[in-house]
């Protein structure tokens, strides 16, 4: 029996030997590829349908995203209205999303239900009629949220910020206008439609409590769509020739959304995962170099972070807060300064440990259930990564040293590299 008396022996969160569940793989009749995590103490399901439907495939801006939107919005047997209660009614969430190279429906539910549903996202998939009344809608609605985004500065330097990195021709760099809006026509949709979506590439992620035999269940509804391959496309990066811009969106703000970043590299090039180490000590979580400095002792700030971009082809390093307008060019400053103490001294033994132990316990939070799981594997699977991409990972948190983090200091934070935009 335990001495309750003696208090358990403390171990860092970096010594934990973490793993990654592995997924089941199954091929359905058309070569569609299912993922799945069958965990959990519940009895829930978590299904997600990937296809190479996002904006970086669209020929028209807003197309991907608008006929996204739509797909829940009408087919040949329910309207609107009759998908949303048929879903309600088994007590399902279904939703659909929209990113830079994919597009998702995902649907969450009951597993004893999953029979009942499973027809109805086929439905979705393969018999959308994109109504032109729920078009005209979501379009209207689209606008109106438009209008009321461009007037918060954080949102102008969201869009901007990519523009400068990436080119207002790149499927990143690209944003919405009114007038793209208005040229977009329903034969649009269902162009994009047709080819992406009911005759497109398309993944299948599943997790939760799975049912019996779950993969003859989802080939039974899902494995006679065609399934073909997308042509990739490529796109020249063209970044703006200035780095350093000032925007004024209002003139009584008082308040400057500023924006630092530089051009990176995806998951697939040797320095990723030591720059990620790096981030986190840099401005990656509460305790970071830039929030201790601009948040803590200038209160320049209520917040500062830094990431990296989670782009499956180009990518960029982000700084990323919200300071004052009489303060933004000294936060500014702050930020360079802080590269340059990572670049000319170490990081310290007490430092690198906390780091450590905060990423390990970061990603013990993130192992937690199965839709964490499959997200993880998602992730890895979609990048087009090794599948022992997360071994990888860990063994790099373990492992990196102080004189790893100096030397990818050295060759990524400099101020030079960076485009650097605040509006206010």
């Amino acid at each position: 029996m335990p001495d309750r008396s003696v208090a358990p022996p403390i171990v860092d969160a970096v010594n934990f030997n973490l793993q990654l569940q592995p997924y089941q793989k199954y091929i359905l009749k058309n070569g569609v590829e299912v993922y799945a995590v069958d965990a959990g103490t519940e009895d829930v399901l978590q299904v997600e349908w990937v296809f190479d439907a996002g904006n970086w495939y669209e020929t028209k801006n807003l197309q991907a995203a608008v006929t996204n939107h739509l797909l829940k919005n009408g087919t040949e047997s329910r309207n609107a209205y009759e998908i949303n209660e048929y879903f309600d009614y088994y007590g399902a969430y279904l939703n659909r999303n929209c990113y830079a190279e994919t597009a998702t429906i995902s649907l969450h539910c009951l597993t004893k239900h999953i029979k009942e549903l499973l027809p109805a996202v086929k439905d979705i998939i393969a018999g959308s009629t994109l109504p032109l009344k729920e078009m005209e809608i979501a379009v209207q609605n689209m606008k109106q949220k438009l209008d009321v985004n461009l007037k918060k500065s954080s949102f102008v330097a969201g869009r901007l910020i990519d523009v400068y990195l990436f080119g207002a021709q790149h499927p990143y760099g690209r944003f919405s206008r009114h007038e793209d809006f208005d040229s977009l026509t329903r034969e649009d949709l269902q162009a994009f439609y047709d080819t992406y979506y009911r005759n497109g590439s398309l993944k299948i992620f599943i997790a939760g409590r799975l049912p019996e035999q779950v993969g003859p269940l989802l080939d039974q509804y899902f494995g006679d769509l065609p399934n073909n391959p997308v042509k990739n496309q490529t796109f020249d990066v063209q970044p703006s020739a200035e780095k350093k811009h000032t925007v004024i969106n209002d003139d009584k703000n008082n308040q400057g959304s500023i924006r630092i970043a530089r051009p990176f590299f995806n998951r697939h090039h040797p320095d990723f995962l030591k720059c990620q180490v790096l981030n986190i000590v840099f401005g990656g979580y509460f305790g970071s170099r830039l929030m201790a400095n601009i948040r803590e002792e200038k209160g320049y700030t209520y917040g500062i972070h830094s990431y990296l971009l989670n782009n499956r082809y180009d990518n960029g390093w982000m700084i990323s807060t919200e300071a004052g307008r009489a303060v933004s060019a000294a936060a500014i400053e702050e930020v360079y300064k802080e590269m340059a103490v990572l670049r000319e001294e170490p990081v310290d033994a007490e430092e690198l440990l906390l780091v450590k132990n905060f990423m390990m316990g970061s990603i013990l939070g993130d192992l937690d259930g199965p839709f964490h799981i499959i997200a993880r594997w998602k992730n890895i699977i979609l990048n087009g990564v090794s599948n022992d991409f997360f071994e990888r990972s860990i063994q790099n948190i373990k492992t990196i040293t102080a004189t790893d983090l100096q030397e990818m200091a050295n060759k990524y934070l400099h101020p030079e590299a960076f485009y650097e935009l605040t509006v206010v």
